[in-house]
């Protein structure tokens, strides 16, 4: 433990400059090393022994990613490097690499200034490498370049020294192209990888070894040399001249922006509030005796804490005791304990500055995306967005019935911890509904509430979560309350795709300044009018005001858009979400006494005009696809493509390179369960395949009747397809 309690005294002592911090992320596809990475970086800290460095995966904590050999949850650690005989604090977060737990990746983004992107040498920028790409820059967060398993190019692939380093450089070329392709600004401001200036680095993280120019010209060792120790398979030697820590630390300390160079531009990006206010002026300046801003990104269980809130500190301090705001929320919450994170320990320190990354028991009412703040009334920072959404439902069952309650409690408790993850539970027919992003998070998610929560449960086989929207427009539609005393008169037509696109990159929200969000409205393709009387955007429908001067609308206006989320939540054919919806109310009668006008009253002639002009304007369904990666023999390729095309798949690209064939094709969620089994037996097991979220595609005319029923019959409703009239009080 002395080691431990030397480096927290380390760690503390250098919290309080923010030029000497570092906050970082490590983001790769699956399996391409990011974890065996994070092990050397803490030997190097002497965190853990060199001799376990790689095979111990200090940073897996959990036994279900030990056993799967993945990484589920995104795990912190602080740690000192020393370069250039100065001491920098550097805050790293290793994230997983699977698709389906890709909202950590996104939500570790939030918390950090920069990325080390990691590269398998032989696979090449794979779907993933380039999702957590996407997310980096879109978060504002600077990349560098790692490129690992160089060794299996050597030993594996035979090639020679010259072909090697032929290859490395189209590597970075491709990245390169990746980040202009993303952001031109950015790469332009000197955002691209550069192995001559230093921000990329070579070597294998399994054998401790590593190179960078920097790192050549102090140590004299040239790629030539390297092949060759490589080839003579003496890696021990190669990792005593040049550690993997010391290259890839030097390489963070060196190109990686310290908070304030990082919060300078990073504040506008997340953040819509006045900069010219005191608080936009501190977190600009990580001013650590200002006001706190801080955001929340994670949220996890201590079994004796309580309730964890890990997130990034702006501006303003941390300490024990202090009364928070937390957005949202009507009462203060007062903050238990201050910690920072060493793997799976939480140890506990006085204060934690501005440009640190913190975790604080006590902020009951926190949620993942919270602004924690001791300025009432501040502008919440910008909600995290995800790059896919949950696709894949199960109904959860307790086997036993006194655990019944506990469970709605558990379900809670992990949806609390993990946003990507949607818990439905339907009062109707008594389900409770967990949606998440694949197979694997959900069997991920159950197996935790069976270990950790000690409740036991059985789960359905997983269904797909479909969307509502509509092929044309219609209107105006009217609806009237229940006493005949109020009308509402809505249009409904389909959202314009370039203000979908901006709603979901979340580059426009109601938080923000109303100037800013007409312009880039206007832009998208909405005309003024329309983009001045948006009232609400709910996932990714917007209603919008049209009328003129009615009286009474502005103290009604709250229960109209009541009735018109319970719409989006579930729509009228079979009660799934909505998506790319354009509701405009374009007249209304109010009664002039407010109790004619109350809940009762208002809001189902709000939802009934809704439903029914959405059945009137073709309501169908979309249903989520995946894009589907697969690296197979060429001699098994026909298995591959008959197993995508028996699917309802389409091919979209193939080409090969040596012996292998690259498929690149996409497939309805729907048909792909089982997918896994099928394709090993299909290839004779010799099959890689990854998939990505593609987004919504329109479900086929032949299947609609046939899916609309089995959904309406599986959640209890008349089989039968609704018509409009159903809607409307004669």
């Amino acid at each position: 433990m002395g080691r431990r309690k030397k480096m927290v005294e380390r760690v503390t002592a250098l919290m309080g400059t923010p030029e000497m911090i570092r906050n970082i992320g490590i983001v790769a596809h699956i399996d391409h090393g990011k974890t065996t990475l994070s092990d050397n970086l803490l030997a190097g800290a002497g965190m853990i022994s060199k001799e376990l460095a790689g095979k111990q995966l200090f940073m897996d904590s959990d036994e279900e990613e030990q056993a799967r050999g993945i990484t589920i949850d995104a795990s912190n650690v602080s740690m000192v490097h020393e370069y250039e005989g100065k001491e920098y604090l550097i805050n790293l977060i290793d994230t997983p690499g699977h698709v389906d737990f890709g909202g950590d990746v996104t939500r570790a983004m939030r918390a950090v200034d920069g990325a080390v992107v990691v590269i398998d040498a032989v696979e090449g920028t794979m779907p993933q490498t380039e999702t957590v790409l996407r997310q980096a820059l879109r978060e504002h967060v600077k990349p560098v370049l790692f490129i690992n398993k160089v060794d299996r190019l050597i030993n594996e692939l035979q090639v020679d020294s010259q072909e090697m380093q032929i290859r490395l450089g189209k590597l970075i070329d491709h990245v390169n192209k990746l980040i202009r392709g993303m952001n031109e600004e950015r790469y332009k401001a000197g955002w691209k990888v550069d192995a001559a200036i230093g921000t990329v680095a070579f070597g294998s993280a399994l054998y401790n070894w590593a190179i960078s120019v920097p790192m050549m010209k102090k140590t004299g060792v040239s790629f030539n040399q390297i092949y060759e120790y490589c080839k003579n398979d003496d890696m021990k030697s190669l990792a005593e001249k040049c550690p993997l820590h010391e290259v890839v630390n030097d390489m963070v300390v060196r190109f990686l922006p310290n908070p304030i160079e990082a919060q300078k531009g990073r504040v506008g990006v997340i953040w819509h509030g006045d900069k010219e206010s005191p608080i936009g002026k501190a977190m600009m300046n990580a001013d650590a005796s200002a006001d706190l801003a801080f955001m929340v990104t994670d949220i996890s269980m201590d079994p004796h804490a309580g309730e964890v809130a890990t997130g990034r500190i702006f501006s303003g301090s941390l300490t024990r005791g202090m009364e928070v705001f937390v957005s949202g929320a009507a009462k203060k919450n007062r903050i238990q304990q201050v910690g920072i994170f060493m793997g799976p320990e939480r140890i506990e320190v006085e204060k934690i500055p501005a440009g640190n990354i913190a975790a604080v028991t006590g902020l009951k009412d926190a949620i993942v995306g919270s602004t924690v703040t001791t300025l009432e009334g501040m502008t919440p920072f910008e909600s995290i967005k995800h790059a896919s959404e949950p696709v894949v439902t199960v109904a959860v069952e307790a086997k036993h019935m006194k655990d019944l309650p506990k469970l709605v409690e558990v379900l809670r408790q992990v949806a609390k911890e993990d946003p990507t993850l949607r818990i439905t539970l339907d009062e109707e027919t008594g389900e409770h509904l967990m949606a998440g992003m694949g197979e694997l998070h959900l069997e991920v998610i159950a197996h935790r509430i069976e270990r950790d929560k000690g409740v036991e449960i059985t789960t359905t086989p997983p269904i797909v979560v479909y969307r509502e929207t509509i092929r044309g427009k219609a209107g105006p539609v009217e609806g009237k309350s229940p006493n005949r005393h109020n009308r509402f008169y809505v249009e409904i037509e389909p959202l314009e795709p370039g203000v979908i696109e901006l709603i979901r990159n979340g580059d426009i929200s109601m938080n923000m300044q109303e100037l800013e969000r007409r312009e880039k409205l206007i832009a998208a393709g909405m005309n003024k009018d329309e983009a001045k009387g948006i009232v609400d955007i709910y996932e990714s429908n917007v209603y919008i005001d049209m009328t003129k001067g009615i009286q009474y609308l502005n103290e009604t206006m709250e229960l109209i858009l009541e009735g018109f989320q319970e719409v989006m939540k579930a729509g009228p054919l079979s009660r799934e979400p909505c998506m790319g919806i354009k509701v405009k109310l374009v007249d209304a009668k109010l009664h002039e006494d407010a109790v004619h006008r109350g809940p009762a009253q208002v809001i189902p002639a709000s939802r009934q005009a809704i439903q029914a002009a959405m059945l009137m304007a073709g309501d169908t369904l979309l249903e989520p696809y995946q894009k589907v990666f697969i690296q197979v023999p060429q001699d098994q390729m026909g298995g591959a493509t008959k197993e995508i095309q028996g699917r309802r798949g389409i091919i979209m690209d193939m080409h090969s390179e040596g012996d292998t064939t690259i498929i690149e094709a996409k497939a309805p969620v729907a048909a792909l369960f089982g997918f896994a089994g099928d394709i090993r037996s299909a290839t004779e097991g010799r099959a890689m395949w990854s998939t990505e979220f593609a987004g919504f595609e329109p479900l086929p005319a032949n299947l609609l009747n046939e899916i609309v029923g089995s959904i309406r019959q599986r959640k209890g409703l008349k089989k039968e397809i609704p018509q409009a009239s159903d809607f409307l009080s004669m």
